[in-house]
């Protein structure tokens, strides 16, 4: 297959600016001639994402992710390449080539999005005929309007294995097509396919773009499991995205409220509350935060009062406060869930959600008063126990002026003085600190030694033949000019690690056909091996330009590559063992 031409891509890049996009999704600031911010796809609280203007690219010093403009469409809209670069294309106004790329993948994606939305169709047409009836019955039994059911496509399927299969392939797709959407499965016999959905009352999952990209079931009965969610597809990760999210986002408030089900989520949008979202049957994760930083600035946690809701809540919290975002919980009376306080109060649902929401603490409140139940305050040794855990909580806070606000607090409720406990606060910052440079420290080491290098394994048993061999290559992607003198003394055999004997050839070739370096690597290599060759480039970007910094990373690329292996030593005899030995101290005098 033909693939996508160098200048189609550069013309994609050229018309679509990286920090002009990335603005659109985070807060930059300019920084000399980069931009920087909080990284979108980890949580953090001090900018580690850089994106340099000169060549328009990304890096991540945080989590080491790096790219260009197509790499970051990829990443923040979890799209393939081919569907990032026509995102990227509409964007700019430029129509796809009528070429014959290969978007074999592309086309199977936006297959199962069809197939997705007409899943949703039967299953609400499924609802709303007889055979939904008992479906139906459930959703009304459980408060929702028929205006409600409708918002959300919520559907049926219905209590026999064959029946969607049976209509998509009515529809023209494939049992390839529907396996690929978790729609349907192999029977153990392989002669047929089955519903994975039957008998349940179905909640369409709808990303940002408005794709249905997959379903949650339930059960009516008591049968378990409760709740039968699709399982990850080529649209779909359980872990990187939320539900409802396509109706908070167009919610006038600046938060978000975090559920932990569907049928909360739902309740809540029902009493006027649209900016709520919920999990997708897994804890929270980081990937889901980072995803809710684009569209809040603050979260607002109602899980269920019950041990499981108060675990899962200080899970988020801490996942949640990693990634910067300010955090308030809410605490439902009488251990109800949103859902069953929302339907218990009828006609007055959104004033008394309202009214606990006005009077909901941030996280630091509702985790100070969780302590706080798990200690005797009349008992001396239960109050130290207690003060000592709230220092280390207090110890969290970045902010100074918060540190100091919650002292005062716990002075009076404990009768203790402010000052002892300020300066326990210093000595468990001091700690803190420590603890912090050694776990730098450890990672730069790890980094020197380059143990955790998986796109080139090769690197820490050749650290020094491996840092010129990527010197070498930074140098010659910033001055292609230099590429005749470079092969005039240097062969790609003579490169040590098999991963940047790959990249010089991959890049010399380029230049030699008078293509820009850097245009297709998104394309050519994998996303760990771009934001490696991306770290390799713009951490570089201080190597001087002249012949004798080229020389240098020459010479050593030779010298290690004269070295004699531990299989030449080995297995060498005597004679050629002192060779050896002599062409060792030869290459090094």
């Amino acid at each position: 297959m033909a693939r996508l031409s160098d200048d189609f891509i550069s013309e994609i890049k050229y018309r679509n600016d990286l920090g002009e996009l990335a603005a659109s999704y985070m807060q930059l600031k300019r920084r000399g001639r980069n931009l920087v911010g909080l990284c979108p796809f980890h949580g953090e609280k001090t900018p580690s994402f850089n994106i340099y203007t000169e060549n328009g690219s990304f890096y991540c010093f945080g989590c080491g992710t790096g790219g260009d403009v197509i790499t970051f469409v990829m990443k923040i809209e979890n799209l393939d390449y081919m569907e990032a670069v026509k995102f990227l294309a509409e964007r700019a106004g430029m129509s796809m080539p009528e070429d014959d790329y290969d978007d074999s993948m592309s086309r199977l994606r936006t297959r199962i999005y069809e197939a997705n939305r007409e899943a949703a169709r039967f299953f609400y047409g499924k609802l709303t005929s007889k055979e939904g009836a008992e479906g139906l019955r459930y959703l009304r039994g459980r408060g929702l309007a028929d205006s409600t059911i409708r918002h959300f496509g919520l559907g049926f399927a219905p209590d026999e294995r064959f029946a969607l299969g049976n209509h998509l392939r009515s529809r023209g797709f494939t049992e390839a097509e529907m396996i690929a959407a978790n729609l349907v499965f192999k029977s153990r016999s392989g002669n047929s396919v089955l519903d994975r959905f039957y008998n349940r009352v179905m909640f369409p999952i709808i990303d940002v773009r408005g794709n249905v990209i997959a379903f949650g079931g339930r059960i009516m009965t008591d049968q378990k499991p409760k709740y039968l969610n699709t399982s990850d597809t080529l649209v779909f990760n359980k872990s990187y995205n939320l539900f409802s999210l396509n109706n908070a986002k167009n919610s006038k408030s600046d938060a978000l409220i975090l559920c932990e089900g569907y049928m909360d989520v739902i309740s809540l949008n029902q009493a006027g509350f649209t900016n709520a979202v919920a999990t997708l049957g897994t804890a929270l994760t980081a990937d889901q935060t980072s995803l809710m930083k684009r569209y809040c600035k603050e979260v607002i946690i109602c899980y269920d009062a019950d041990e499981a809701g108060q675990k899962a809540t200080s899970r988020a919290i801490d996942i949640l406060r990693r990634a910067g975002l300010p955090v308030r919980v809410i605490s439902i009376p009488d251990g109800k869930d949103p859902d069953e306080f929302i339907r218990r109060h009828g006609d007055q649902g959104h004033a008394a959600f309202q009214n606990i929401l006005d009077n909901s603490g941030n996280d630091m409140d509702y985790r100070l008063r969780k302590l706080r139940e798990a200690y005797d305050m009349n008992d001396p040794q239960g109050k130290f126990n207690y003060l000592t855990e709230a220092i280390k909580l207090l110890c969290e806070l970045d902010n100074a002026m918060e540190r100091d606000i919650y002292a005062s607090k716990l002075s009076d409720e404990t009768g203790v003085g402010k000052e002892s406990i300020t300066e326990q606060v210093k000595s468990g910052l001091r700690r803190k600190e420590r603890n912090r440079r050694r776990e730098e420290t450890s990672r730069v080491q790890t980094g020197l030694s380059a143990r955790d290098d998986k796109v080139n394994p090769q690197h820490k048993d050749h650290l020094r033949a491996a840092t010129a061999e990527e010197n070498l290559i930074a140098y010659l992607v910033k001055n292609p000019d230099k590429l005749t003198y470079i092969h005039e003394r240097l062969k790609a055999e003579d490169f040590v690690t098999d991963f940047n004997r790959k990249l010089y050839i991959y890049f010399s070739e380029r230049i030699l056909n008078n293509l820009d370096p850097m245009t297709t690597v998104t394309a050519d290599y994998s996303a760990d091996e771009v934001s490696k060759i991306h770290s390799m480039i713009n951490s570089r970007s201080d190597i001087p330009k002249t012949k004798e910094a080229l020389d240098e990373f020459i010479g050593v690329i030779l010298k290690e590559k004269a070295k004699p292996t531990e299989s030449d030593i080995k297995n060498s005899s005597p004679e050629q063992f002192a060779d050896l030995f002599s062409q060792f101290r030869k290459n090094h005098q």
